[in-house]
């Protein structure tokens, strides 16, 4: 069985649409609820309680990367399918588990509220689940943060922070919700804030040459400039440096965003010397149009709070970055 998900992938819009002559209806889904990277499982206690759940746990509630203490990937809450009826199929994102006489494993998108993301799998036996949510959990996994990205994104359109200096002077476009306010806004160098009850989200923009990272180098490339920009441009009171936390080896992706090359680094910054620190992401697009990396970051100061969904918000806003060529700015 190789690849259930990917070779047997279902996708069931269940948007149905009736005809009556010319007449057409559609079906009216409820709105879809939920927190942010909330997961509603189903399936039934013994399976939850054996193999088949340990593997769904190991899985869909492994460490989120880049976060400095372990928070996991979904918030899980677990259900019988007897109770999965009502309301209770209202939840965004769903996974429901069971035995039956099929194997499958299938995506099942706005089957019972809209926006929804649900993952259907069935096996002959408790071996079989676990097969295949060994195979297909990566596949599920980037389906349901896909979905909870746009449901970000969608609820920052609704009230968002006009960037148009932004696109002016750094030939780039964010959806960024309206409570960030700018603390720097020059030429080269863009830096928002959100203050949360303790600490704040940040959003820094700003560019450097192509010659300043190395694709055979990235990492060692990224954290040095980070470094020079963080002791540059980011003063801390009482002489304090903004750097990149040694003691955590960042994380390192090669991804695309609006069809360019780009390096995506997650790891731990601090204020040397002082007790600061927190979560960054860092996107280092390729912009050869400009001649130039475009760096995009999100780091998160938040001492006494989870920072997962935090660092969530941030990753659905540098997701939006639209990049214009400079000469039309």
């Amino acid at each position: 069985m190789k690849n259930i998900f990917l070779a047997c992938i279902t996708l069931f819009v269940l948007t149905l649409t009736s005809c009556d002559g010319d007449k057409k209806t559609k079906r009216i889904l409820k709105d879809s609820v939920g927190n942010i990277n909330n997961l509603q499982l189903v399936i039934d206690n013994e399976l939850w309680n054996g193999p088949v759940g340990e593997i769904i746990r190991e899985r869909f509630a492994a460490p989120t990367d880049g976060l400095p203490q372990d928070e996991p990937l979904f918030s899980m809450r677990q259900m019988t399918p007897e109770a999965f009826t009502g309301f209770a199929r209202s939840s965004r994102l769903f996974l429901h588990v069971s035995i039956g006489d099929e194997e499958k494993a299938g995506l099942n998108k706005d089957a019972y509220a809209r926006p929804q993301m649900g993952a259907v799998v069935e096996a002959l036996t408790e071996e079989g689940l676990v097969k295949i949510l060994d195979e297909n959990s990566e596949s599920i996994i980037e389906s349901f943060k896909e979905t909870e990205i746009k449901e970000r994104q969608r609820r920052t359109r609704i009230q968002s922070l006009p960037v148009e200096s932004l696109v002016k002077k750094m030939g780039v476009s964010m959806k960024i919700p309206s409570a960030y306010r700018f603390v720097r806004e020059n030429d080269d160098f863009f830096w928002l804030r959100k203050n949360l009850k303790s600490g704040s989200t940040n959003i820094i923009v700003y560019e450097v040459p192509l010659n300043t990272i190395r694709k055979d180098s990235a990492v060692a490339d990224i954290i040095k400039m980070r470094d020079t920009t963080g002791a540059q441009l980011m003063p801390v009171e009482e002489g304090g440096m903004y750097i990149t936390e040694g003691a955590y080896a960042p994380y390192l992706f090669e991804k695309e965003l609006d069809g360019k090359f780009m390096f995506v680094t997650k790891g731990i910054w601090e204020v040397k010397d002082q007790y600061m620190a927190g979560p960054f992401v860092n996107y280092a697009v390729l912009d050869e149009a400009n001649k130039r990396w475009l760096i995009l970051e999100g780091f998160v100061y938040a001492p006494s709070e989870e920072k997962r969904d935090l660092q969530f918000e941030l990753i659905s806003i540098l997701k939006s970055a639209k990049l214009k060529h400079m000469e039309e700015k």
